[in-house]
């Protein structure tokens, strides 16, 4: 089920305060809050989308720069209050963000996360597994956007530099 009442639109300045409370509700510590901060601040945020409900920012998404052999963003954060998970508020929110990401050109999108989650957005461990970066694993995958395939399927890869202060 996807959400069809709400506002769906790219984050504004005025709007960060709300992503900050959000993210803070959404994950055990601040990590996440921080990582969109400095993914801001140092110029690696590229698509930053967000649900808004009447007055209330439900959920957001962000995709960030990698630092791969072709030109590829990072999925992640994602975040949706918790009374208002399971209404398909990440779900819009992934699919306008990877839209977007094929709109403006890029190769690729890579995630890390829970494959039974992301692969229904076309996501595959098996389009990530030949990269080395310090995430691989089981957990990292990719969605080509422009064919079936990256256009290269090997070199390194990494996410911006804010991601290392996650630990």
């Amino acid at each position: 089920m996807y959400c069809r009442v709400m506002d769906f639109r790219d984050e504004s300045s005025g709007d960060h305060k709300a992503i900050r409370h959000l993210l803070l509700a959404s994950f055990p510590g601040p990590g996440e809050a921080d990582l969109v901060e400095r993914l801001r601040g140092d110029g690696d945020a590229v698509t930053s989308l967000v649900a808004i409900e009447g007055r209330v920012l439900t959920g957001h998404v962000m995709f960030s720069k990698m630092a791969a052999p072709f030109r590829a963003l990072g999925l992640g954060p994602v975040s949706v209050l918790p009374d208002w998970r399971r209404r398909g508020i990440a779900a819009t929110l992934i699919q306008q963000g990877i839209k977007r990401a094929t709109k403006d050109g890029w190769a690729g999108v890579f995630v890390l996360g829970d494959p039974d989650y992301y692969q229904r957005f076309g996501f595959k461990c098996e389009h990530a597994e030949s990269f080395e970066s310090p995430y691989s694993g089981p957990y990292l995958m990719a969605l080509p956007l422009n064919d079936d395939r990256l256009p290269i399927r090997f070199g390194r890869l990494d996410y911006a530099p804010a991601f290392s202060a996650l630990g």
